[in-house]
């Protein structure tokens, strides 16, 4: 019997860009990491199987409905359009600071492109542009806008 909500299902995964380089965002698998750089990003990382509850909300929407129905031993390829992983980019998400506000807030730290900031709602986003007057924050998820492709094998399913 396949996959079915309430299962606990374990799985070695890799989650992939559906870019021409197939540039892989996150895996369960040490040597997959190591091969894509993805382990030099991650130092202290363990990689592990995945075991998740299906159906409580533990997975992207299109990841856990690509899982449904898959049989221990089963390897699939899962392929997850923005709106049902991490959903579309959003204008409206990129906001604009003062910059001597920003940085008052900072404690005097300088405003950095790349830096990455959190919220007091635990929101987190990413300074893209520091202007003379301006600091620009992007709150869109860094998967926002891609389609995702996860290379599954079922370990177990309880």
């Amino acid at each position: 019997m396949g996959i079915e909500p309430g299962d606990q299902a374990t799985i070695e995964y890799t989650g992939r860009l559906a870019d021409e380089e197939g540039t892989v965002f996150d895996t369960s698998r040490e040597q997959v990491a190591a091969d894509s750089g993805l382990a030099e990003t991650q130092p202290g990382r363990e990689y592990d199987p995945l075991s998740v509850e299906l159906g409580a909300g533990q997975l992207i929407e299109g990841f856990e409905e690509g899982l449904m129905g898959l049989e221990e031993g089963d390897t699939e390829t899962i392929t997850v359009p923005p709106e049902k992983g991490y959903g579309e980019r959003r204008d409206g998400q990129v906001i604009e600071h003062d910059r001597d506000e920003f940085e008052r807030q900072l404690d005097g730290q300088a405003a950095e492109e790349g830096m990455q900031i959190q919220t007091e709602n635990g929101q987190i986003g990413e300074v893209i542009d520091v202007g003379e007057d301006v600091v620009r924050i992007d709150f869109n998820h860094e998967l926002a806008g891609e389609t995702l492709e996860f290379d599954v094998e079922v370990v177990s399913i309880d």
